[in-house]
């Protein structure tokens, strides 16, 4: 039998995970959603009561506006507390560089934008290489293709772009290749993930055109990383040493009919996540992390077991996945109204800093823990691990 912490290239096969987003609205607001859940300055707190529920690594972020409050200049102190929070805990952290958010001075389009970005990211490399044992791991770039589609086909949130998605997930996937190579340079024990969304578009009723139109869409979730690993138009730089591990976003609305409805789970059209998860794997053949996931209201407990379940299925076929990241695993603010999501297995912050635990993810939590611990896998996959130096 394999434990899962054990297996796990994080030391802790369920990961939580922290919403870091601060990009602007189409409106011009700015959200900083680690200062609006308190997280910023209750880290040390907030991974302890991770660890209290047997989760040890986590997915967190840098705050790139406000780090580098003029060209060249970083002011390092929104990071450092959280920094020395996770080395203090002895948590893992998977470090998000951009999370949507960047300076106001910089052009998203521009050349600048990757120059600034990768010496931002060698910065970055720097002092958590000065300040922590273990291996590092970052996640440069969040969600190239949704920041794609939400700021460059839409106009969502920054850059607030119409028609210019494919323009800016091309950008997108250059900034994540410069930052790679610039934080190898600076440390090349450093490891790296993608946070991708992972999808079905099924056709539902519709002619040939329709059908052939829901097939690109589909396959459309794949290209950014195509393009990351070189297979797909190489002269932008991509090669195979700049994906490592996959790590993919998936949600009970990631499954919908091409300009209809979701689909709900158990639907006929609706696509078990194991197979998808195959499919990822025998694409690129890396390791997979489940980056994302979680279910609102009621449905976080039922939801994270179905989602668990998957996993399993997955890996009695041989998939490796090297992890499951509640995410968020605290309850946040909603972007556009500020209501209180309900996602977490923490709940927000009281007057006095506290936060409880929703009592049904809590104990399905466990549940799983158990159920992966006895867990003994079908094929045996080696999976790089990421040790202390």
């Amino acid at each position: 039998m394999i434990s899962p912490d054990n297996a796990s290239p994080f030391g802790s096969f369920f990961l939580g995970g922290f919403e870091c987003s601060s990009h602007r609205r189409w409106d011009g607001r700015r959200l900083d959603l680690l200062a609006s859940t308190d997280h910023d300055r209750l880290a040390a707190q907030d991974y302890e009561l991770l660890s209290e529920h047997g989760i040890h690594a986590a997915r967190d972020g840098l705050r790139w506006h406000l780090i580098e409050t003029a060209p060249g200049r970083d002011d390092w102190s929104s990071f450092l507390p959280m920094l020395r929070a996770a080395e203090g805990t002895g948590t893992r952290i998977i470090w998000d560089l951009c999370h949507y958010g960047y300076p106001d001075d910089l052009d998203i389009w521009s050349p600048a934008f990757i120059d600034r970005f990768a010496r931002f990211a060698s910065a970055a490399a720097r002092l958590v290489k000065e300040e922590c044992r273990q291996v590092p791991v970052y996640c440069p770039v969040n969600e190239i293709s949704y920041w794609a589609w939400a700021g460059g086909e839409v106009g969502r949130f920054n850059p607030c772009g119409h028609g210019r998605g494919a323009e800016l997930k091309r950008q997108l996937v250059r900034a994540t290749i410069a930052a790679i190579g610039a934080i190898r340079a600076v440390d090349p024990r450093a490891r790296f993930i993608t946070a991708e969304p992972l999808i079905n578009v099924e056709a539902g009723l519709g002619d040939d055109e329709h059908a052939r139109s829901a097939q690109v869409y589909q396959q459309s979730q794949f290209e950014a990383l195509d393009i990351l690993c070189g297979a797909k138009e190489p002269e932008l730089g991509g090669a195979p040493d700049c994906l490592d591990m996959v790590g993919l976003n998936y949600y009970p609305e990631n499954q919908w009919y091409l300009g209809g409805s979701t689909i709900p789970m158990g639907h006929h059209s609706y696509r078990p996540l194991h197979i998808l998860l195959k499919e990822a794997y025998r694409r690129y053949r890396r390791p997979l992390l489940i980056a994302e996931t979680g279910a609102e209201g009621c449905g976080r407990s039922s939801w994270f077991h179905y989602v668990c379940s998957e996993v399993h299925a997955a890996m009695d076929v041989g998939v490796p996945v090297t992890g499951i990241c509640l995410y968020p695993v605290a309850d946040y603010p909603g972007w556009d109204n500020g209501r209180t999501c309900s996602v977490g297995l923490l709940t927000t912050a009281d007057s006095q800093g506290c936060r409880t635990v929703f009592p049904r993810l809590a104990r399905e939590l466990q549940q799983q823990q158990a159920l992966f611990a006895a867990f003994d896998g079908g094929e045996d996959v080696p999976v790089p691990s990421i040790a202390a130096e």
